[in-house]
């Protein structure tokens, strides 16, 4: 209940400040008391029921469909069942074209598009927002990837703004309702939050009509092939508002979840000056101090690949992956009602004191070889789980070496208030406040 108050009182809709202490202790559990009965679950084999769901009972839970609706359709990201298959077979080409060999060049493009931008800043020393900077740079990424084109500044500002206002305001992490309300209420979204959601889909459809029509023919991108995409039974297309759908999926997971893990692991890093030196000597004895950083030279930065892994388990990107239960059932021998949310939580996984030792502790070094035998299968699943895992998890994985070395090598970052700096939990994870930074060029 006091901790109800203070996100009341609050009003920033942060769902980590309901977290109780006895969540990050038990396997199976309540969260609190509300009208519909909602569970956290920890335990992994629990865990890999619930989000592989060979019983096809744990969908996406009811609000996270109706508060991303408005802003993706029925798209793959939050469709269950027959549609969620349909859609997955037409897409598949496309995952293909997100393997990472393939994507590499578009990363390498926007490292050096920000390298140039905190040259500047470098220059002029003014403080600026970290968490800008990392969305502009993954956005930028994404549509090259996805549209083989850049995100000119003007947009990207303002896709960060819109979907800033979205996250903050969506209807899914309004505590009222989430206490409240029964399961499958419909909760209408307010007015702002339409006109964030419009302004986003406005852009996404400004890069899709280059792709569509005669002058798309030439393009041999992801945009391209989901344009092409058949179904293998009726051997229709995607309409354009479905096509803007399910680009918004691969873009928004492309660009809003990475901008969230590299906006994380630059401020741990800014805090951690002897880890910066360790990954500074690899990165000089594997490539120079200004040599081309590769695709194989990712694979041999291992400071730099576990530092990002102990990244996504502090801040997993996906704070909730909420399911609800469409029938009565057990999970882990607790009785689960018809229309219960079902929490499985990466935030509190990851940081459980069973399965983590030192569990809200920054060490990479966890992940070393040698200490491998000390994690818990299970337990680690920043990507997610079962069918629906993350597809462009190794995309993920290999951009952010590729930032963290490139970027890391020639700049050191200072956070101007780092003391102020608070995690948020609404659809991904956060800061409560944007972060501002300053660089200096690195010495050599």
């Amino acid at each position: 209940m006091l901790a109800l108050l203070r996100v009341a009182l609050r009003g920033d809709g942060d769902l980590l400040s309901l977290l109780p202490a006895s969540a990050y202790r038990v396997n199976v559990g309540p969260l609190g008391y509300s009208r519909r009965q909602i569970l956290i679950v920890n335990q992994p084999d629990q865990v890999r029921r619930v989000l592989s769901d060979p019983e096809g009972i744990f969908p996406k839970s009811d609000l996270m469909v109706d508060a991303l609706e408005p802003l993706i359709g029925d798209s793959i990201f939050v469709s269950s069942g027959e549609t969620w298959r349909r859609q997955r077979r037409m897409i598949d080409p496309a995952f293909t074209m997100m393997r990472v060999h393939r994507a590499f060049p578009a990363m390498q493009e926007g490292a050096e598009a920000c390298e140039h931008m905190l040259d500047k800043q470098a220059a002029e020393g003014s403080a600026f927002s970290l968490d800008l900077a990392m969305s502009h740079l993954t956005a930028d990424i994404i549509c090259r990837t996805v549209f083989s084109t850049g995100l000119e500044t003007a947009a990207a500002h303002e896709v960060f703004d819109a979907f800033t206002v979205f996250e903050h305001s969506v209807a899914q992490v309004e505590i009222r309702r989430l206490i409240m309300d029964r399961a499958w209420t419909s909760v209408p979204q307010r007015r702002f939050v339409l006109e964030a959601c419009a302004t986003i889909r406005k852009h996404l459809g400004d890069l899709l009509d280059t792709h569509l029509g005669p002058q798309g023919e030439h393009f041999d991108d992801i945009a391209a092939a989901v344009v092409a995409a058949r179904d293998d039974l009726t051997h229709t297309a995607f309409t354009r508002e479905e096509l803007i759908d399910q680009l918004g999926v691969l873009f928004l997971a492309g660009h809003e979840t990475s901008a969230s893990a590299l906006t994380w692991a630059f401020f741990l890093l800014a805090m951690q000056p002897a880890l910066v030196a360790r990954m500074r000597a690899e990165i000089r004895e594997l490539a120079g101090e200004s040599g081309p950083i590769t695709f194989e030279m990712t694979k041999q930065l291992p400071t730099i690949r576990n530092m990002f892994r102990e990244t996504l388990r502090l801040y997993p990107p996906i704070t909730f992956l909420p399911r609800v239960a469409t029938e009565a059932t057990t999970i882990g021998g607790r009785r689960v009602r018809r229309g219960a949310l079902v929490m499985v939580a990466p935030w509190v996984l990851h940081r459980h004191a069973r399965y983590w030792r030192e569990p809200h502790r920054f060490d990479p070094d966890r992940f070393l070889p040698e200490r491998e035998a000390q994690l818990t299968p299970g337990a680690y699943i920043p990507f997610g789980l079962g069918p629906r895992v993350c597809a462009g998890a190794a995309f993920a994985q290999a951009e952010a070496v590729l930032l963290i070395a490139r970027l890391f090598r020639r700049f050191d970052f200072h956070i101007v208030k780092p003391q102020s700096v608070r995690p948020a939990a609404r659809l991904t994870t956060r800061p409560a406040q944007q972060i501002m930074v300053r660089v200096t060029r690195a010495a050599p």
